[in-house]
């Protein structure tokens, strides 16, 4: 199985702008990307960037890594509130690198209890693809019942 996205850049890093113009699925389409959507904006309203894009498919990989864990296991969660942060910081001797994703997830589980959610949590992380494609930085987990 391979999936695609498509982006289209236009100019230097600093000055210049491109757009994630597709994705396989269709769910993403022309979304902006800058540098200044990157590195300067704080709200995250400029446009899109590589870091919440990780986010998103490292919070969908584990929501979903985790459903089926719970439901194999005969405890199907009724819902999962799952959110990863990315930690992009600037690397010694120039530019930047990604340390880090903080996956938590507040979880309403009927007929389980929480320190069996939390051991299942972990294994989810432990086994979600998307967490073994980013192996090389910090992956934690902050796991509760809502």
């Amino acid at each position: 199985m391979k999936r695609y996205a498509n982006v289209i850049w236009n100019g230097s890093l600093t000055s210049g702008s491109g757009r994630l113009e597709s994705t396989q699925s269709g769910a993403f389409s022309s979304l902006p990307l800058s540098f200044k959507a990157r590195f300067e904006d704080e709200t995250g309203r400029a446009g899109t960037n590589p870091e919440e894009l990780i986010a998103a498919a490292h919070a969908s990989c584990y929501a979903m890594q985790l459903a089926h864990m719970l439901a194999e296991g005969g405890t199907p969660a009724e819902k999962l509130d799952v959110k990863a942060q990315i930690d992009l910081q600037p690397k010694q001797g120039g530019g930047f690198e990604i340390r880090g994703s903080a996956l938590s997830v507040a979880a309403t589980v009927p007929g389980l209890e929480e320190a069996k959610f939390k051991e299942i949590a972990t294994k989810a992380k432990d086994i979600c693809p998307v967490s073994g494609a980013l192996k090389a930085i910090d992956i934690t987990l902050d796991a509760s019942f809502a």
